[in-house]
């Protein structure tokens, strides 16, 4: 939902250590360029560990590291170059998954798998349904993962693998969607999964916007309303997880008239409540965010970009935040520990950040 292009520039040309005067008592993160091996947008990115990661975005295309972002090497999927790849599911060196998006034709959703490093690409399903949009997907195992659509004529079609090779719907499974609902493809989070059957999933577009809760791998869900603002362009983006019950959600609103009220909420009790955090420094909507695990205060340690711009950090789950200066124009976050997580963005840009 809601394609988007958005033009930010950011150029850092040197790696940087931002001072810790500059937050205050935090010792603020490493931040570090790597060179993408390309110049499209990138849109999505997934560390496997922190030597193996892959990233994925415009024209096609992915790109994927196994020194820790030393090198990287940049690809093209034949057939899928007119595509976005809105999400990415790095599962080892030589096994990862993608996610499309296209224009209007609904066979332009489509989920990719490589084996071999990405050296072919097999496609593993076309979208034929008029009006599904998927967003965004997670997986539980490198076999076994949801991706997620808006809603069509109040439903959800959802999809399941435990194969890892084939999708089937679940949309029997999901819980009656509100008019209008559905959840936005900004970096392939709208989706969090944790342990072996939990998930989550994000939406908007409508009034509340809501959490989608399953405990049982998908077989069931239940929908809680949230606090975020909501609207036909406003709702949750971006969710994340750090065990079962403690998680964070970031969104917002598109409306470029109305661009200060980003937000994150935090839930204690694994999605079914959610309370506002202090209101993180950026314009827009969160468009990504991600747990640094392990980074400190229990675990807590969240990184968010932004639409509009900016990116900033928070040690204890948005009671306080700093802003990360100059960092603009990036789209996702992961980490696959403190010391090593990645922002990705616009013309290719790469950025390691270490805790």
């Amino acid at each position: 939902m809601f394609k988007r292009s958005i033009v930010v520039l950011s150029v850092l040309a040197t790696s940087l250590a931002l001072s810790a005067a500059e937050s205050g008592k935090a010792k603020q993160p490493t931040l570090t360029p790597q060179n993408s091996g390309t110049t499209q947008g990138l849109i999505a990115v997934s560390p496997v560990n922190p030597q193996v990661v892959w990233a994925s975005g415009r024209g096609g295309t992915f790109t994927v590291t196994t020194d820790g972002g030393k090198t990287w090497r940049a690809g093209v999927v034949p057939g899928a170059e007119s595509l976005q790849f809105r999400d990415v599911q790095g599962v080892s060196e030589k096994v990862a998954y993608l996610m499309s998006i296209g224009s209007n034709d609904p066979t332009d959703f489509r989920i990719y798998k490589t084996v071999d490093g990405g050296a072919t690409w097999t496609l593993q399903f076309v979208n034929h349904l008029p009006g599904a949009f998927y967003d965004c997907f997670a997986f539980w195992t490198p076999k076994k993962g949801i991706a997620h659509s808006d809603s069509v004529d109040g439903v959800f079609p959802d999809l399941r693998t435990t194969d890892g090779t084939t999708w089937q719907s679940i949309s029997a499974n999901m819980p009656p969607a509100l008019p209008g609902e559905g959840s936005f493809a900004s970096s392939g989070t709208c989706v969090a999964t944790q342990g072996g059957q939990n998930a989550w999933i994000a939406t908007g577009a409508t009034t509340p916007a809501r959490v989608l809760v399953t405990r049982d791998g998908g077989d069931t869900w239940n929908a809680f309303a949230t606090p975020m603002v909501s609207g036909p362009s406003a709702g949750g983006f971006s969710i994340a997880f750090r065990n079962p019950w403690n998680g964070i959600l970031g969104g917002g609103d598109l409306d470029p008239n109305d661009p200060n009220n980003a937000q994150t909420a935090v839930s204690h009790d694994g999605g079914v409540t959610w309370n506002l955090t202090n209101q993180p420094p950026v314009t827009g909507a969160i468009f990504g965010l991600a747990y640094a695990p392990g980074a400190g205060d229990g675990g807590r340690t969240v990184v968010v970009t932004a639409n509009d711009g900016g990116a900033a950090w928070t040690p204890d789950e948005g009671t306080t935040w700093y802003s990360l200066p100059g960092v603009t124009g990036y789209w996702a976050v992961a980490f696959a520990s403190p010391k090593a997580g990645w922002l990705v963005g616009v013309d290719g840009t790469i950025l390691k950040i270490s805790f």
